[in-house]
This record gives structure tokens, sequence and C-alpha cells, in this order.
């Protein structure tokens, strides 16, 4: 019997709902795959026409938010805490800090993002990630980002 994509090295969208508050219209990542524990993950957005940040993000000219990919950044190192601390869902999570950050193309809709998220460094509950959004292997967006995951 084939397990489930949540119980390999991956976390099919069940399991990042279960990990994550976040729900749409503002979940950023529909999986997270080649999970290296909390060292390096791959989160995956599938950009869609009908996501309502497309009605005002351009008219006549829809382009992905670079902010977005920056929360979709977040949410891909928080899928690899979470999981590598073995929670269901922490009770607190605290975004630190948005460094560095660089928008180098547009995103369009149609386009499937990938957030390459490697750790930089942990103290205690708190993690800082490198994230670099890819679109076809070219490098769209990076930034370094940090938060603090409390289960209290």
């Amino acid at each position: 019997m084939d397990k489930p994509v949540s119980d390999l090295n991956a976390a099919d969208i069940g399991a990042v709902l279960k990990m994550l508050p976040h729900r749409y219209p503002f979940l950023m990542i529909d999986r997270v795959i080649d999970i290296q524990g909390d060292d390096y993950g791959v989160g995956i957005k599938n950009v869609t026409i009908n996501e309502p940040h497309f009605q005002g993000h351009f008219p006549g000219n829809p382009v992905f938010p670079g902010v977005l990919m920056i929360e979709g950044m977040a949410q891909t190192a928080g899928v690899l805490c979470i999981k590598s601390l073995g929670w269901d869902q922490p009770k607190s999570v605290f975004f630190l800090t948005i460094d560095k950050a660089k928008f180098r193309k547009p995103v369009l809709p149609g386009d499937t993002v990938e957030y390459h998220m490697r750790k930089v460094r942990q103290r205690k509950s708190m993690w800082w990630y490198l994230g670099e959004a890819k679109v076809a292997g070219q490098t769209v967006a990076e930034a370094e980002v940090g938060a603090m995951i409390s289960d209290s």
C-alpha cells in the first residue's frame, strides 16, 4: 500500500492545512516537497487567475504580488519547523524579520512557484531561513525570513 505524501519527505495539502493556521485566500502554498528535516524544503504554489488579489493587482495585467511570495516563503519555512518538531499545529507563529527581499521577475497566472527554503540558523524557538522563489528554474524573488514558533 502506498504511503500518503505527508508521510514521506513531503507534506500534501492535508498536512499543510493541519500545520498552518492560514486558509484561503491567504494560504500561499499547496504542498511542500523535498523536506530535509528543518534544514531544507521546497514549497509549491500553483498560481491561478481566480485568486482574489488579481482583481486589483493589476486589472488587465495580472501580476502575483511580491509580498505574497514572501508569505509563501514564510509558510514553507513554517511547515519545515512544525514538521521537525512533530507538532500538529502550534498555538502561535510570529514573523520576526524580513531582510534582503529582492524581486527579479514578475510571476503570472499559470506559473508554478517553487519556494526553496534553506535554514540559516536556529536559536531555541526561533528560526531564520534564506528563501529563493523560482519559476521554471529561474529565480523570481529572494529574501531572508525569520519567525518564532510557540506551543503555549
